[in-house]
């Protein structure tokens, strides 16, 4: 596996034909099916092209999910593989059906660490509640049966992996994506040996039914953000520290979120191997690990399908200068950094870091986002320029050492949201460090804020942390009430600007 691959997840088009076979033999190896043909692609994407689900790595397809609508009454609870595929004609497609209908999922083997099994299942969970559709309707094959065939029946195997007693990778992942087993086909598949012909009725009801009538890949509305407040603790190594990292990014994740926010310098308790150092030696040794730590998060960013910023973590640049860097991991895989711009005068003081010189916005497929790192927040001209470039929630990676240095984050973080009209998403670290030198105390309290008119919580907060805690917070915005704000607020702050007056500009830096 390439780790460096962007993944994208989309429709399957016939010309991946070609990737499609060879991932399938990849995937099934050994398991004796032959891979589906090229007239097989071509006829499923003809009936039903947004129901073809493939995920690429730099454009060659390692994940597939193939699917149908039908009405559901016409074929009932005891079918076959074929009689639900129209012995594999794809008749039984029926675009005003009821039930979305998985006939194939499979992932290249190589790719299997990264979940895209996973993301696919959600995939199809977004298209069967935009296409409002009851439910998803799968026949699972339970390929480890074959060894324990002889002593269990198909029912009491299944009753053995849901207690955890047998693992069944199959079986085991469609249960940890909220299906259920509804009831055993027999005769289900013949080909399928492994799972002597027997599968598993698997169903997942939509909860939304009647609700949703746009396509899988359509903007979100509401938009899920997660936000660490990281325990400043000692850390024996590396290691240890991304342990810590996947742990929240796992949490996090499991919520179904779009963003995981990490505080400014969450890396610090790495900067106790360098306590025999000069400050200023000792964060460009902590600079070293900044490389591996960006892998870390792109990787975690796609395997847990969750958009990361990354906090922030002193880099070395090639013309030798430390600055105070974020990373944007976006869960398809592509990166950006941003800088901070305004460093803090202990920063430069300490540690002689130089400031970034871009101001801009970021699209993910959550919303238009900005981040700014901690001083840069008590800056309002950049969130301005960032507002008219159309930014929709900002994040403001911090930290604070005392109270007052945390409440001038806070307030200005709250100002922002209020004058900009954006969601606004502070996170920092707590707690202390007391053998690294460099880096001793911390307090945080990190929250979500909100404009402040009818449609939003009357004191501009959507949900804050316990001050000086380590936790996560986990809360909803949504998106389109920023747009009848613009319109249709109390008041207007983006609107009645007197541009005829005062303006605020970017101005480019000139070569030379």
């Amino acid at each position: 596996m390439d780790k460096t691959a962007q993944l994208t997840l989309g429709l399957l088009k016939p010309e991946d034909y070609r990737q499609t076979r060879k991932t399938m033999l990849e995937a099934y190896h050994g398991a004796g099916y032959e891979p589906w043909s090229q007239r097989h692609i071509e006829r499923l994407i003809e009936r039903f092209p947004e129901g073809q689900l493939c995920i690429k790595a730099d454009g060659d397809v390692v994940a597939i999910a193939l699917t149908l609508v039908v009405d559901y009454d016409k074929y009932g609870d005891k079918h076959t593989y074929k009689q639900i595929t129209g012995n594999y004609t794809f008749s039984t497609h029926d675009a005003n059906g009821d039930v979305l209908y998985g006939i194939e999922l499979f992932v290249h083997p190589e790719y299997r660490g990264l979940r895209l099994g996973r993301r696919l299942y959600d995939a199809r969970k977004e298209l069967c509640e935009n296409l409002n559709l009851r439910a998803i309707v799968a026949g699972g094959r339970i390929p480890k049966y074959k060894e324990y065939a002889k002593e269990l029946t198909p029912r009491q195997y299944i009753d053995k992996v849901r207690s955890r007693e047998i693992h069944d990778p199959t079986l085991n992942f469609q249960l940890s994506n909220d299906f259920h087993v509804k009831k055993i086909l027999r005769g289900y598949d013949p080909e399928d040996t492994e799972s002597k012909s027997y599968a598993t009725l698997l169903e997942w009801n939509n909860v939304h039914y009647e609700e949703n009538e746009v396509l899988v890949g359509a903007i979100k509305e509401n938009v899920r953000i997660g936000v660490v407040q990281w325990q400043m603790r000692p850390v024996p190594s590396l290691k240890d520290l991304i342990e810590q990292v996947e742990y929240f990014v796992d949490a996090i994740s499991d919520y179904g979120s779009d963003f995981c926010l990490f505080p400014e310098y969450f890396c610090a308790p790495l900067m106790a191997e360098f306590n025999h150092l000069s400050e200023l030696e000792a964060i460009r040794g902590l600079a070293g690990y900044t490389s591996t730590l960006h892998d870390t998060l792109r990787e975690f960013a796609m395997s847990y399908n969750v958009n990361i910023i990354g906090g922030t973590m002193p880099e070395i640049g090639d013309d030798g200068k430390l600055r105070n860097v974020s990373l944007l991991c976006r869960r398809d895989g592509s990166t950006e950094r941003i800088y901070k711009v305004h460093v803090t005068p202990d920063e430069t003081s300490r540690f002689a870091m130089a400031g970034g010189d871009a101001v801009r916005t970021f699209e993910t497929d959550a919303g238009t986002i900005g981040v700014q790192v901690c001083y840069d927040v008590e800056f309002p001209e950049l969130s301005r320029i960032m507002a008219e470039q159309g930014m929709q929630i900002l994040f403001v990676p911090f930290q604070t050492d005392t109270q007052n240095g945390y409440n001038r984050v806070r307030h200005c973080a709250q100002a922002r949201a209020i004058e900009n009209e954006c969601y606004v998403v502070i996170a920092g670290c707590v707690g202390n460090l007391p053998r690294v030198h460099n880096m001793d105390i911390s307090y945080a309290r990190s929250a979500i804020f909100t404009p402040s008119d009818f449609t939003f919580p009357e004191n501009g907060i959507k949900a804050e942390c316990t001050p000086n805690t380590e936790m996560t917070l986990i809360a909803d915005v949504h998106l389109p009430s920023l747009k009848t704000l613009h319109s249709q607020g109390s008041v207007q702050n983006l609107k009645d600007r007197r541009t005829d007056l005062y303006r605020c500009e970017l101005i480019k830096k000139r070569k030379g």
